[in-house]
């Protein structure tokens, strides 16, 4: 580091000093002083400095150089003083452009650091970093596999001043491990890791090879992150591996041919070489919470920041996500931001995306990229952020074949659809089961009254389960039947909090957590998952989610007719971005429409729907939305809408041009017509629903929302269970709520709210028998 203190003058003169070796001073008499560098140059001004600064050259102590100062300067007019000279040399060394030189009669490697060290460069190196050479200690060096050899590797250290350790040092006989591999997933790094850690010593991670160079975080035992937090990440940007590890059978990561040149592998094993020496020195670098990338082809560089995992098993707590998981959830005091017109969060998008923005990346990142629908129309505001983790296929080419295979975002600006995407793919994350989550394994005739029978959430009629093999015989996700709940075999539940109840009920952990085995028993879904500014916000948004979807599969399928929203009484009063939207989608030659959806529960529902005039085929689209406040399910329903847009916004009379290869939505689109299907236009008997059409009671706190919601529930003998599945390393509140009876929207047909709501409402003068449901099930 930099040398404390000041010069020495005075009682045998201190040590020699002169300019730092990365400076080069050039004096121009009378004007200045000027010190070149390869970070520029820049001027010091003064008499003072002209006289100092031939003499900084390392051979002189600061009394030498002050005399000699003051003997050169007496000969001219207006010559500094012996004060001057003093605060002057004091200034230049305060400001870090001086430091002491070592004796010129020292013998080269004793005392001042390894040979290399007193090489020019190195030296005017050292100095740029503003710190001395490491110190002559030796660095272990492991190379697992890869096309740079030990040798090689050994090399670029000597030239760089590193002593390496002789072959089989263990990890406690160096100071810092440097490690060189092909795959930063390779199962042995576990291994080195430990070791590591035992030993009380960091170790440096590399990948030399490849199109892309890797290196670092420096991984230290007593801070920051370890391997396996790392690792976690990594394996979560390369979850479209997974296909293969099960079709192949492979424990580790699926070996890829390198890619790389002599000098792509010499420029990142030196890279490797340079992080350590820095490393050593003490010179902060950008590797040392990091994943650092430069690419060979296009020499992009990039940091990859890696965070410590606080539920991590090997350097953290493993009981964090179940400690969380069995507390009550207690909604606090939460007031919402001053801009509401989002949704009513307690942060503001801006807010959001400044607090939650680094969970973004492609290497380090739980989210890989958040980007613009490029098919996207430029009216519309919808955003992609990665597969999916709710639809994981059991095969490769299922990542990409569906409607729903990528998460998404919406909203009425790019800002708002970029938080959306952003919270969609984390609610996904979040959502997986990573294995810490807690568990109780036994039988649901054994667990008593706290156990959840998971067929009220399921909500199949007996003769869904009994035709399972033809409802699934289509592979559609979304009229997947699962098989029969064995009441007496064990499986594994995890508690959940029962808000109305104020105790703690259990449900099988299958239906709770996304699970990557397509064999599991009960599958989960994400109705009424949810990621939100904060607990509270979370819990409305997936509540409403419930609420959405329920009163759509009411309309769905019972095809009952729904009042029209008056898109033009909302844009009249104060929502003007309606008028612009449909002027988009009028150049399309399409036309959009809402219908009222809203069910006994009383909140506004909304379904927006468009179909093209120019047809046929109509490419009928659809989207939902659901929020106390009405025009924010409105809105919530026309940019989901916007959503679907880019799949069929190139299509063609001929049934080509749709991008997408879902084959229920393409038959849809291909088929489905507004007079076929009559329920998708409003019923001209009713009056259309307004702005004013609904009791709407604004609250300024999100706990009062909450409050409100599970009070509705209560009141028509309804359950609300909420699982908190907030991620220690994530932050971004995350929640799941359950509310048993209460319908998806995807086909499921037991008896319940399905046919008795509709009578209740008044739509339906008896139910609707069971044959005379809606054959074509919602695909989204």
């Amino acid at each position: 580091m930099r040398e404390q203190g000041g010069p020495v003058a005075g009682a045998g003169g201190g040590p020699r000093i002169g300019w730092r070796s990365h400076l080069r001073s050039l004096v121009v008499t009378g004007e200045a002083v000027y010190l070149v560098s390869g970070r520029g140059v820049r001027a010091v001004r003064g008499a003072p400095a002209e006289a100092l600064a031939p003499l900084l050259d390392g051979t002189r102590t600061p009394d030498e150089v002050l005399r000699e100062a003051a003997a050169r300067a007496a000969a001219t007019p207006a010559a500094p003083s012996p004060e001057e000279l003093r605060r002057a040399l004091a200034e230049l060394w305060s400001a870090g452009l001086l430091r002491a030189h070592p004796d010129p009669a020292a013998t080269p490697g004793t005392g001042a650091g390894p040979p290399a060290a007193h090489d020019r460069s190195a030296e005017a190196f050292w100095d740029l970093a503003g710190t001395t050479p490491p110190a002559r200690t030796a660095v272990r060096l492991l190379v697992l596999d890869g096309p740079v050899s030990e040798e090689e590797a050994r090399a670029a250290c000597a030239a760089s001043g590193l002593d390496v350790a002789p072959p089989g040092a263990q990890a406690s006989d160096a100071e810092v491990t440097l490690v060189l591999c092909t795959d930063y997933l390779d199962p042995r790094l576990a291994d080195v890791d430990a070791l590591q850690r035992a030993a009380g010593r960091p170790w440096i991670l590399a990948r030399p090879g490849g199109p892309e160079a890797w290196t670092g975080p420096v991984l230290r035992p007593d801070d920051g992150p370890c391997w396996h937090c790392l690792a976690e990440r990594l394996r979560l940007q390369r979850g479209s591996e997974a296909p293969l590890h099960r079709a192949l059978g492979c424990t580790g990561p699926v070996a890829r041919p390198d890619a790389s040149l002599a000098a792509s592998r010499a420029a990142g094993l030196h890279t490797a070489v340079l992080e350590t020496a820095k490393w050593l020195a003490g010179v902060p670098g950008p590797t040392r919470d990091a994943v650092h990338t430069v690419d060979a082809l296009t020499l992009d560089s990039a940091r990859h920041p890696v965070a410590r995992r606080p539920q991590c098993p090997s350097c953290g707590d493993a009981g964090l996500v179940r400690a969380r998981v069995r507390a009550p959830f207690v909604p606090a005091p939460r007031s919402k931001a001053a801009d509401g017109g989002n949704g009513h969060r307690a942060l503001s998008p801006r807010e959001m995306l400044e607090r939650y923005g680094h969970l973004v990346g492609p290497v380090t990142g739980v989210v890989r990229e958040v980007r613009r629908d490029p098919r996207s129309p430029a009216f519309t505001h919808s955003f992609l952020s990665g597969h999916n983790l709710a639809m994981r296929a059991p095969t490769l080419a299922g990542h990409s074949a569906g409607l729903r295979a990528l998460s998404g975002g919406k909203g009425l600006t790019s800002e708002e659809a970029r938080v959306s995407a952003l919270c969609e793919a984390v609610e996904r994350y979040s959502g997986s089961r990573h294995g810490d989550e807690p568990v109780v394994r036994d039988s649901f005739r054994a667990l008593g009254p706290a156990a959840v029978h998971p067929d009220t959430v399921r909500l199949y009629d007996p003769r869904q389960l009994r035709d399972r093999d033809a409802w699934n015989a289509s592979g559609s996700p979304f009229q997947y039947v699962g098989r029969p709940f064995d009441e007496d075999a064990p499986v594994d539940w995890t508690p959940v909090w029962s808000l109305t109840g104020g105790v703690q009920r259990l449900l099988p952990t299958s239906l709770l957590y996304f699970d990557a085995d397509p064999a599991a028993p009960l599958r989960a879904d994400s109705n009424g998952n949810a990621a939100g500014s904060s607990p509270e916000d979370a819990f409305v948004q997936g509540f409403l989610e419930l609420v959405e979807r329920d009163a759509v599969a009411l309309w769905w399928y019972n095809r009952t007719r729904a009042p029209a929203c008056d898109l033009d009484a909302f844009a009249a009063s104060g929502d003007a971005w309606i008028e612009p939207l449909r002027a988009g989608y009028r150049s399309l030659g399409r036309e959009i429409w809402a219908l009222d959806l809203t069910s006994d529960f009383g909140i506004p529902v909304v379904a927006a729907l468009s179909r093209r005039t120019d047809g046929p085929p109509e490419d009928v689209l659809f989207g939902f939305g659901a929020h106390l406040d009405p025009r924010i399910a409105v809105r919530r329903a026309l940019t989901e809408m916007g959503q679907l847009l880019p799949a069929v916004v190139d299509a063609r009379p001929d049934g080509s041009g749709y991008t997408v290869d879902d084959p229920h939505a393409l038959s849809w689109w291909r088929t489905a017509t507004v007079a076929g299907q009559p329920h998708l236009l409003p019923d001209p008997q009713r009056a259309p629903s307004r702005p004013g059409s609904w009791t709407y009671t604004a609250r300024a706190d999100l706990s009062e929302d909450v409050a409100a919601l599970a009070a509705l529930a209560d009141e028509r003998g309804l359950e609300v269970l909420v699982l908190d599945q907030t991620r220690p390393d994530i932050g971004l509140p995350v929640v799941k709520v359950v509310v048993p009876g209460m319908r998806q929207f995807w086909p499921r047909f037991a008896p319940g709210r399905l046919f008795d709501v509709p009578v209740a409402l008044g739509r339906l003068a008896e139910p609707t028998p069971y044959e005379r449901l809606n054959p074509l099930p919602l695909f989204v």
